[in-house]
């Protein structure tokens, strides 16, 4: 469909304030975002509405404009319900950049438009989506309290007869249908295989729906995105480990073109709820990003302590004492190409640090993480311990905990190119640990950084061990030193199968007890004690030393 058309459509309300000569301009779809940068969801083609909630100064308009007119936005559509007028500079902004300009009468809410843009642009669909189509509006009226993501699952459900999850990235169900006869709900460990094959697939450049079999099923997957991504679009891996999905228990490889943009046309609509959703944490992330530039800046305890003042709340709505806090520092890194890792990293550390136990419009909003560079930071608030309570021995978060159930697809969404480490503070009681906070989490991600995976994470308590020393060993001296103790090793295992290094590893992990390593090899102790001395003969050092066990098992760490 044309501008021109929404223009002539008098239910719509729009008012044309400049671009007359723009409006035979393709609008492909619809998005509603106060974000002062939305370039990351939009791919061209768009009507964007705003409520200008991202307006602070009248030099904000030509940065926000010029945003848009770089993604290859159709047309700009301004609110008049929070405003008397559209401002001047913003009119100016848009004629500079040939940006056609529309203001929405008061009367006519952003969802109306919505669910006319979605319902034109699939004009040749089924008689049963027609239904479904014009029942939208209970998405988007009201916001959060017009029932959000369920309401439009509902409707396929009991409209289309298709069952329908909306995942996070990692996996975590984000919206299901609440019908009573929906039937059972999807499976932790089917969500997290179907968001790893949704990645593998994103990464590999397939175009949805992708169609997977899990526990018996076939599933659609498909990218909660706009559908016109154009070929110049920012780099997939941007977006790939921060996008929604919407899993569809059916198999769409025989869908009629008509069902199949009903779908696309779905997730246009989530999408609104997932930029929603993204502009409640800028409070959170805003509040995050001063903590953060404080700590960085040796502000004095008392100023970060009026800021976390000001924070708790926020983050913990409803709590009388103030907070115990924790860090955890995330980076995402990729091999070639100059790609932010920061934006990427933080929408990961809000997945990842998810409460699914939290009470709020969403579980993750007790989070606040802000970005810097190809790193971001996690604020993250524990309720304070009663001094007549018995505090657990280590409160909070724990590294291994975080990585359980979403390491598998995000390792599949970073492929063969990027990499993703963790590191968790311990909790700390007041300000002034703060900044002691931040470099230890920021340490313990060094540690995470040096082991093998892709994914890897590392505690505030492996902080006092050795582990803490490996990640700032030079590589050059790494490799020299693991090579002259356990080449001759690795050569004789190769030409023999007598492995001796699975025998190293064993003897050092049993403490060198004889009878203890044997077992648990199921050896003879005789053919231990022959093993051990081989590995003695090819080395020249002798594993009853304490110096040289030593060695080996910084060895075989560091290997």
């Amino acid at each position: 469909m044309r501008l021109r058309a929404l223009l002539e459509t008098d239910a719509l309300g729009l008012r044309l304030l400049g671009g007359e000569d723009e409006l035979d301009r393709t609008v492909r779809g619809v998005m509603t975002t106060d974000l002062r940068d939305p370039s990351r969801y939009l791919s061209g083609g768009e009507l964007v509405l705003t409520g200008l909630a991202w307006r602070r100064e009248p030099e904000d308009s030509e940065r926000f404009v010029r945003i848009l007119t770089a993604a290859g936005v159709a047309g700009l559509a301004a609110g008049e319900a929070e405003i008397a007028s559209t401002p001047d500079d913003l009119i100016e902004a848009c004629a500079r950049h040939r940006m056609p300009l529309f203001s929405v009468n008061e009367k006519v809410s952003f969802a109306s438009i919505t669910e006319h843009v979605v319902r034109q642009v699939s004009s040749e669909r089924a008689g049963d989506l027609a239904a479904v189509v014009d029942r939208h509006r209970r998405l988007m009226t009201g916001g959060p309290a017009g029932g959000g993501p369920e309401v439009v699952l509902d409707l396929l459900g009991s409209d289309l007869d298709l069952r329908a999850w909306v995942l996070s990235p990692a996996g975590r169900q984000i919206a299901g249908s609440s019908l009573a006869d929906a039937g059972p709900g999807l499976p932790a460990t089917v969500g997290a295989a179907l968001a790893g094959e949704h990645l593998a697939a994103s990464r590999s450049g397939r175009r949805g729906p992708h169609r997977v079999a899990a526990a018996g099923s076939t599933y659609s997957l498909f990218p909660v995105r706009s559908s016109g991504r154009a070929a110049s679009a920012r780099d997939v891996r941007e977006t790939v480990l921060s996008d929604w999905l919407l899993a569809v228990e059916a198999d769409a490889g025989d869908w009629p073109e008509e069902r199949l943009d009903l779908l696309h046309g779905v997730t246009q609509l989530i999408a609104v709820e997932r930029d929603r959703r993204d502009a409640a944490r800028t409070v959170r992330r805003r509040l995050a990003q001063e903590v953060l530039e404080l700590v960085q800046a040796g502000a004095a305890p008392a100023e970060i302590a009026a800021r976390l003042r000001v924070a708790a709340p926020v983050l913990l709505p409803g709590l009388g004492a103030a907070p115990h806090w924790q860090v955890v520092v995330a980076r995402v890194e990729w091999e070639g190409g100059d790609i932010p890792g920061g934006p990427v990293a933080q929408a990961l550390l809000e997945e990842v640090l998810v409460d699914p136990d939290a009470a709020g419009p969403e579980p993750s909003d007790r989070i606040a993480v802000a970005h810097t560079g190809d790193e971001a930071v996690a604020l993250v608030p524990l309720p304070a311990v009663p001094a007549e309570a018995e505090a657990p021995a280590a409160p909070g978060l724990h590294a291994d905990a975080l990585l359980a159930a979403v390491r598998d697809p995000l390792a599949r969404g970073l492929a063969d190119d990027g990499r993703l480490t963790f590191g968790v503070s311990a909790a700390v009681h007041s300000a002034e640990g703060l900044r002691g906070a931040l470099e230890e989490a920021r340490h313990a991600r060094r540690v995470a950084a040096a082991r093998p995976g892709r994914v890897c994470a590392a505690g505030h308590q492996e902080l006092a061990s050795h582990v803490l020393l490996l990640p700032f060993v030079p590589d050059d001296v790494r490799r020299a030193f693991t090579a002259r103790l356990l080449d001759p090793l690795r050569d004789y295992d190769r030409r023999h199968r007598a492995e001796l290094i699975p025998t190293l590893e064993a003897f050092l992990d049993c403490d060198g007890s004889w009878t203890r390593c044997a077992t648990r090899l199921h050896l003879h102790v005789n053919t231990l004690r022959y093993r051990v001395g081989r590995i003695e003969q090819l080395t020249g050092r002798d594993l009853s030393r304490l110096e040289d066990k030593l060695d080996f098992f910084l060895a075989l760490r560091m290997s």
